[in-house]
């Protein structure tokens, strides 16, 4: 079924933390990569740390159902496996002290809505707003926002250490309140060895309460996910498609990777075909210009997973093809202040104005160089040439960009770029008369050292 899904579409595959155990994921990680290697597929893998996923307890004596205008108590104090129509147990102690009269609670990703009457001691007495059934561990929000639980817990910093052992090219932090927690993860994963790119999931009120403290997360990570369950249920739904489109929009200008998740094709559960509002969904991230569109259930558990991956893949290049325009308006136009930057920039301008251009081709040691690349619209497919496999793998998330295994350390210099421009006419990707864009760098094996871009002519004198 893995080999099944990348050849479906599948470039990224999320180890979620919150399920399993450490043999569980390493067992699935190396069957990921074998299966990856059978295809000489550069495929990703991003640990997804499960963060303070704050909790109610457990019932006695199974779920409860809770009726409009009655009383309900969350007790820190109860033990957690003994609640019951009247009270329930809390995994997060500290619900009496963040908890204010008014506040509006969540359980069950919002279908089920209690409003603080008081606290007293270590009650939680609300009011039930929006009742139905109930059951063991549901997640807890405060509408707003605000619970003051820490982004990385023990459980979070044993998972750290995992990811780093397993190598994995991402790390997905939830639940970062500020750049702070980005920064502190960032350390830990570096300190236990962990060289992959760090994400943030923006799924807090607080993260989107303003434009700047949003910005700083971004900037404190390498790429955002849009983690839209938890996020809706503390902003609500109707601000959440703004929000994501901003996300989005913010994510691109300011050079990071962007993520779209959360029931994107939820209905494929169970059916073996998507609905039109799905397809709309997918379709509109793409449109506002996420790199990536993620699944959970849908291939976790669901009936269909190959299904639910091409069905996706079907949806992404039909938006991709409805949506050409060379697009650059809106994009970053402050001074660039690196050389290899300011190279990338400058062959999407040339991209997106000089006919008859068909390929990009970046020579890259980091991957940096296509990054750059993919966050200014193009309709173009950029090539990422890198010898290290680390870099082949870490490029298959950014939008547009293919990674090509290729090390011109043994290559003649007045050769490499012939060599690199066959390699495509052998893929069909362009043909005699097409235009190429390469950058690279003067010297070999230095990250940000493009600082070199040629435009060349299939069939032509390529040096």
């Amino acid at each position: 079924m893995l080999g099944a899904l990348i050849r479906a579409g599948v470039n990224v595959f999320r180890l979620n933390f919150s399920h399993g155990d450490a043999s569980s994921h390493l067992a699935i990680a190396d069957a990921i990569r074998a299966a990856a290697s059978q295809q000489n597929a550069s495929v990703a893998l991003l640990a997804d740390l499960q963060g303070p996923k704050i909790r109610i307890g457990a019932f006695a004596n199974g779920p409860v159902h809770l009726e409009n205008g009655q009383a309900f108590i969350l007790d820190a104090a109860l033990d957690e496996h003994k609640g019951d129509e009247q009270r329930v147990g809390l995994g997060y102690k500290a619900l009496p002290d963040d908890a204010r009269p008014g506040d509006v609670l969540l359980l069950n990703d919002g279908l089920i809505e209690l409003q603080v009457r008081e606290v007293v001691g270590s009650e939680v007495r609300c009011e039930v707003t929006a009742g139905g059934l109930l059951s063991d561990r549901k997640g807890l929000n405060r509408q707003g926002g605000g619970l003051s639980a820490a982004a990385l817990t023990e459980k979070d910093l044993a998972d750290i250490e995992l990811a780093a052992r397993m190598d994995v090219d991402y790390l997905a932090v939830s639940f970062p309140r500020d750049a702070a927690d980005m920064a502190r993860a960032r350390e830990l994963y570096r300190r236990a060895g962990g060289e992959g790119g760090l994400v943030a999931k923006i799924e807090r009120a607080e993260a989107v309460a303003e434009h700047q403290h949003l910005d700083e997360i971004i900037v404190a990570s390498d790429g955002v996910m849009v983690a839209r369950g938890d996020l809706a249920v503390e902003i609500g739904d109707a601000e959440l498609v703004g929000i994501q489109k901003h996300i989005i929009r913010r994510a691109r200008t300011l050079d990071r990777f962007v993520i779209t998740a959360t029931q994107m094709m939820e209905s494929m559960i169970s059916n073996p075909q998507p609905t039109r509002a799905e397809v709309s969904d997918v379709a509109n991230a793409v449109l506002d210009g996420t790199d990536a569109v993620m699944l959970s259930a849908e291939t976790a558990t669901g009936k269909f997973p190959e299904e639910t991956v091409r069905a996706m893949d079907r949806i992404i290049l039909g938006a991709e093809r409805t949506y050409q325009m060379r697009d650059t308006h809106g994009q970053d136009d402050r001074p660039q202040e690196k050389i290899d930057e300011a190279i990338a920039a400058s062959a999407m301008y040339v991209a997106n104005r000089l006919p008859g251009v068909k390929a990009i081709i970046a020579m890259t040691e980091s991957g940096a160089t296509p990054r750059k690349m993919s966050r200014i619209r193009s309709g173009l497919p950029i090539f990422a040439f890198t010898p290290h496999p680390r870099s082949q793998r870490r490029v298959a998330v950014y939008r547009g960009v293919q990674t090509v295994p290729f090390d011109s350390a043994g290559i003649p210099p007045d050769q490499v770029n012939q060599r690199a421009v066959a390699m495509l006419e052998e893929k069909g990707v362009v043909q005699v008369g097409d235009r190429v864009i390469i950058t690279k760098g003067d010297y070999v094996s230095v990250n940000a050292g493009t600082n070199t871009m040629k435009i060349v002519e299939v069939g032509g004198v390529i040096r």
